[in-house]
């Protein structure tokens, strides 16, 4: 029997980048039985996202870099999650100064406004696969070597370092999640984004694939209502604090493997041609998840083939558009 989530109730809590993809389905999760803030300048995000929940949340917004305003959002809440972000490997070689300021300068700025704050219960960090690097042996746990690849990975990395520095000098109540290949309804299909999402949203568009390299290189992709349970577990259960967990399903599916599964699911023929491999992305990725089962009760429950059926039918409704998170 897969263990259940320890629900949140009558909390005061911050979702930063609250109006992105994950973000903004953590809010909807939490949004009725919480108190709920939401910081975000919705350079990513946008309101479309809360329709669920907008009539049940304070709007807060604003800038992660802006310390005045993350003190002042801080310190009307007990728990934390941490997913305002510039997100992307290809998109942060195109700005790696701007990409530094929001993942580092942004982090910053939050743990300063927590040493502040003695109510403070958990700060849940969304972190990435990303800073493994190209796998040096499969599955990845979480002692794997850190080799990160791109100025994305680089920061996601030195934010996480910061915030266990913090934790360890501090004293913060501080958990970070590694997602991998994450996607579901609401996320961003523009070129920086999961090979899912474009490719649905080119099938919907009936316009043909493109793929960086053979197709062979695999990936462990990870459903959003599977992130939404990990976030919940590692702000609640006592012994995530201090401690990093993988969170993805331990599965794996090369890109030709996914473009079947999407000509299965949508009765689509989807073309597609070959394009060379592109710098700063890894070929291989598959995570070991035995911590976060262990220490969180995290159960994956959502396979590749279902997450799709219901991305595809979300986007069928207007459920991803370009340039959200």
């Amino acid at each position: 029997m897969v263990e259940q989530a320890t629900e949140l109730k009558g909390k005061n809590i911050l979702v930063t980048g609250g109006a992105g993809f994950i973000g903004s389905h953590i809010v909807d999760r939490l949004a009725p039985d919480n108190n709920v803030f939401l910081l975000d300048n919705l350079f990513n995000g946008s309101l479309d996202n809360l329709s669920k929940s907008k009539d049940m949340i304070t709007f807060v917004k604003g800038d992660i870099r802006d310390k005045e305003l993350v003190a002042e959002t801080v310190a009307r809440v007990e728990y934390i999650f941490h997913l305002a972000a510039h997100v992307g490997n290809i998109r942060s070689l195109k700005d790696p100064y701007f990409d530094m300021e929001v993942n580092i300068k942004g982090m910053l700025n939050l743990l300063e406004a927590c040493r502040s704050n003695p109510n403070l219960k958990r700060l849940v960090y969304s972190s990435s696969g990303a800073i493994f690097g190209e796998a040096k042996y499969l599955p990845i746990d979480e002692e794997h070597p850190l080799n990160p690849e791109s100025p994305y990975a680089v920061s996601k990395l030195a934010a996480e370092k910061y915030a266990f520095a913090y934790h360890k000098v501090y004293g913060l109540p501080v958990t970070a999640v590694r997602y991998f290949n994450a996607y579901g309804p609401r996320q961003d299909s523009s070129e920086y984004a999961n090979a899912v999402s474009i490719f649905l949203s080119r099938t919907l568009k009936g316009e043909p694939l493109t793929v960086f390299g053979d197709g062979e290189q695999t990936r462990d992709f990870i459903f959003i209502s599977d992130i939404v349970n990990a976030n919940v577990l590692a702000a609640t259960r006592p012994a995530a604090i201090g401690e990093i967990f993988n969170i993805s399903t331990g599965e794996v599916h090369s890109i030709k493997q996914l473009i079947e599964i999407i000509r299965e699911v949508t009765g689509k023929e989807v073309p597609y041609s070959h394009q060379p491999f592109r710098k700063g992305e890894v070929k291989h990725s598959k995570a070991n998840i035995d911590k976060a089962k262990k220490l969180l009760g995290y159960r994956p429950q959502t396979g590749l083939k279902e997450g799709i059926r219901l991305t595809w039918e979300a986007m069928g409704r207007g459920g991803n558009k370009d340039g959200r998170r």
